[in-house]
């Protein structure tokens, strides 16, 4: 149980929703930060504005998957007010005070830094990434269907990346009976991914694999899909980047090309956001009663 603890919830979508009926079950002492527009009240947390948080209270931060931007900001579906995390106000929460959140940035590792907190990154995870992949092939599969006029069915996919979601990408993609290829720089994805059934290539080859691509599919938070590399692919190719913002495509290049490319950051959260915040509250439960555990077993 989290009796007692006071965890703050700043900012975040759908998925945010499951995380705050776990820990409401768990007996914690809730503040929601950036839920006014919610039309939903709940027993045990109170909907606040950050000024209305007394920061030498609170045990843990939760901030959205997307953490903050450059500037300290974090994403808020249900506030028009702007939800900002800053290095002067974390300086006050207690030494203890964790902050979970889905990615990092270099803003948030600054801040956490200089003030001695704790970054918990919840998509370094294999349990997280591994469980979160389901609900990202599921969106994918749709967006493929929305925004092509081909079936997946003899496709040519090409899949960048066989990291835990690229895995579960090209294997469902394979299943559903597209032409795969999958693009790695490891030489164990490589040998992974013939052992999948599926072909394979190199990365610093990939100029020479998508002149008949008709999907393809980036996992690789780096920029892979170059304007050398998409001068080669056919215009009617459709892109779609899974990786976090800024993905690993030159969209403007794209364009220009008239390649359909499109990036969908969170697509969990678009698509199965109850499935994707059950995932992140049963993950949170753990972190924080072995945070607070550790914590009483250490005063006593």
């Amino acid at each position: 149980m989290l009796t007692n603890r006071h965890i703050v919830i700043l900012g975040g979508d759908a998925r945010q929703i499951e995380v705050i009926d776990k820990l409401i079950a768990l007996d914690a002492r809730l503040s929601l930060v950036g839920f006014d527009q919610l039309d939903r009240n709940f027993n045990g947390a109170m909907k606040v504005t950050m000024d209305e948080v007394q920061p030498r209270t609170v045990d843990s931060l939760i901030l959205p998957v997307s953490g903050t931007d450059e500037e300290g900001t974090v994403e808020t579906t249900f506030s028009n007010q702007q939800v900002k995390l800053t290095e002067e106000w974390l300086a006050e929460t207690p030494d203890h005070c964790t902050i979970y959140s889905g990615i990092s940035t270099p803003y948030l590792d600054h801040i956490a830094q200089k003030n001695g907190r704790e970054v918990v990154k919840l998509f370094a995870r294999d349990d997280v990434a591994i469980y979160n992949s389901i609900p990202t092939v599921e969106g994918t599969i749709m967006m493929v269907i929305q925004h092509t006029d081909i079936t997946i069915h003899h496709a040519n996919v090409i899949v960048l990346g066989l990291g835990r979601t690229g895995m579960s990408v090209a294997r469902a993609f394979h299943a559903l009976g597209a032409h795969v290829k999958v693009g790695d720089r490891n030489p164990r994805q490589i040998a992974r991914a013939i052992e999948m059934g599926v072909d394979a290539f190199y990365l610093k080859n990939l100029g020479d694999e998508v002149d008949d691509a008709e999907i393809c599919i980036n996992t690789i938070p780096a920029m892979v899909l170059t304007s050398r590399v998409l001068s080669k692919m056919p215009a009617s190719s459709f892109i779609i980047d899974l990786a976090s913002l800024p993905g690993g495509t030159d969209f403007r290049f794209a364009k220009k090309r008239g390649i359909k490319a499109i990036i969908t950051p969170g697509l969990p959260g678009l698509v199965a956001p109850k499935t994707a915040g059950k995932i992140i509250a049963n993950v949170m439960q753990e972190l924080l009663e072995e945070k607070f555990k550790e914590e009483e077993e250490d005063e006593s």
